[in-house]
Parts: C-alpha cells; structure tokens; sequence
C-alpha cells in the first residue's frame, strides 16, 4: 500500500464508533452495473453472479462533474462486500462533488465458487483499466483515476497501488492496452500488512490460504512493496480500531514517506471498525470533507475544459 510535504494530522473525539452496518449485496436499480468480462472472467470457476465481477456506475451530473473518478473495493475481510456503507454511499458521496464513482464487486472467498488470489487483485486491475479505455465514455480523466478501499478493500486498493502494470499494447482487448496504475489511492482503515502481528488474520487466510508461503506474505505485504512509482495516498484510521489497528496505515504511511511519495494521514481517537462514512461520530466524522480538502489542493478537482 521528487520531495513533497508530508502531513499528519491526530484528531481526538469523545464517544465511540457506530455499530459495522448490515451487509447489502444489491445495486440500485437506477445504476448501470456492467460486467468487467462479459465473456467470463480469467479463472472464473462457475456461472453464478459471484463469479461474475463487475461495476456499479455512479455518473455525478454532467454540470458538476470535473473529471475525476474513483473505483470503489468495498471491505468485508475478502470473504463478503460490504456494498451498501462502503459502496452505494460512498459512490454518492463522491457524485456530491463531481467525482464519478465506480463500485467494484469482486471475487472472494465466498463469491460464487470461492476465490482467493489473484482474482481480486485482476478484478480490480481490470476495473481501473475499464475506466481508463472508457473514460471518454463517461466523462473521466484518464490521468484522475484513483482506487479507494475500505479494510480488506483497502487492502486490494493498495496492492492495486503497488502492483500494476502499464498495459499490454499488443492486447487484442483494447481495455488490456489500458494501464492498471491508480493515480492515486484512498484507504480508509484498511488492511496493510500480512507478517505483522497487527495483521487481519481473517483477511490474510482468506485471500492466500491458511498454509500461505513467507514469499507470497512479503509479496502482499504493501508496506513491503512501495517504491517512489506508487500513487501518492489519503490515509484514515483510528487508534480504537481493534481490527485492524492503525499501524496498518502508519506503516504504509512511513513507507510512501521514505519513497518520497506524498501522503496525508489523519489518526482519530474514537471510531471502532467498519464506520464508513463515519456519520454520527464526532471528529472521525470530518474524514470526508478533509479527503475532498486533499483532493481539491492536489488539483484531482479542477474541472478542465473542453
């Protein structure tokens, strides 16, 4: 998961974190969901709908609109997606300020015929791909495209991050000629590390398997594979997230930071797991508005002109 400034902020609040809401595995039907490979995904192991990985599509109106677009990974451990607090909700929020969002519902551990990797890791190259070989098609910047995961999500997100690849040109899809590189990355408290002992043990098997090599730990480790190419990050996390502890986004902040990547981390005291948007929590709360402030000052929100 060139010198630039690097922020930190620490923000304390008073009460606790809401309750993780109930998973919702539905998309609005006002939503154009399209499939990332109509023909069938590669190592797809059935033809039930989960293992059939695809898009959600959020547009913002054409006149707010400014050209930035994220993909979302939803959380849910690598073993379910968290669709409705940390995709719908999130999507919308994002069309609140002109940012197209893209809801990605990839292969896990109990989608269709189960999957570990690499399947969410091609489910979510293949999504920033999609949205960068369409961009004209729906109104995006090819070069304001970012990847924003929550938990194992922001995992995925951060190992899209850390493990891309500038398309293949003699590909015979034009969406493989497509780069997988996010031009930058949102994570809220997400799963970082997999040999550390803050790891999220469940995240971990489910994604590489209980028996998992040392070199395939280390691999996924993104704290392990920064390098001064990797996507400048907006980082959340609070110091009562049991879970997965905040030293998952202080090592990856530490990381981006000695790669001299710029990066903004915003360390909360009160919010458990799982808050999303962080609504009703005080302080943790401000998470959104403080991404958009990051947005807006690394120009991801100038609208160009035509």
């Amino acid at each position: 998961m060139n010198r630039h400034p690097v922020l930190i902020l620490l923000f304390v609040v008073i009460v606790t974190g809401p309750a993780m809401p109930a998973f919702a595995q539905k998309a609005p039907a006002s939503h154009e969901v399209e499939q990332l490979w109509p023909g069938g995904a590669p190592g797809a192991k059935g033809e039930a709908e989960g293992d059939k990985p695809k898009l959600t599509i959020y547009l913002p109106p054409e006149a707010k609109a400014n050209g930035a677009a994220i993909v979302i990974c939803p959380g849910g451990g690598y073993g379910a997606l968290a669709m409705d607090h940390e995709g719908h909700q999130i999507a919308a929020w994002l069309n609140s300020f002109g940012v197209a969002g893209f809801i990605l519902e990839y292969r896990h551990r109990n989608s269709g015929a189960g999957y570990g990797h690499p399947a969410p890791l091609l489910d979510a190259q293949r999504a920033i791909r999609m949205v960068r070989a369409r961009s004209s098609e729906w109104g995006v910047d090819p070069n304001r495209i970012g990847i924003l995961g929550f938990s194992a999500g922001g995992h995925l997100a951060s190992t899209a991050g850390t493990h891309f690849d500038m398309g293949d040109q003699q590909a015979k899809d034009p969406i493989d000629r497509a780069s997988c590189r996010p031009d930058f990355m949102v994570l809220i408290y997400p799963v970082i590390s997999l040999v550390e002992s803050f790891t999220h043990t469940g995240s971990r098997d489910n994604l590489l398997g209980r028996q998992a090599e040392q070199k395939m730990l280390d691999l996924f480790s993104n704290e392990k594979q920064v390098t001064a190419k990797t996507p400048p990050a907006f980082l959340v996390h609070t110091w009562e997230d049991n879970g997965v502890p905040a030293e998952n986004s202080v090592y990856f902040y530490l990381a981006l930071r000695r790669a001299k990547v710029p990066a903004e981390l915003h360390l909360y005291q009160k919010g458990g797991h799982g808050f999303g948007l962080g609504k009703g929590v005080p302080g943790t709360s401000s998470w959104p508005d403080r991404c958009r402030d990051w947005m807006q000052a690394t120009a991801l929100l100038e609208k160009k002109a035509k």
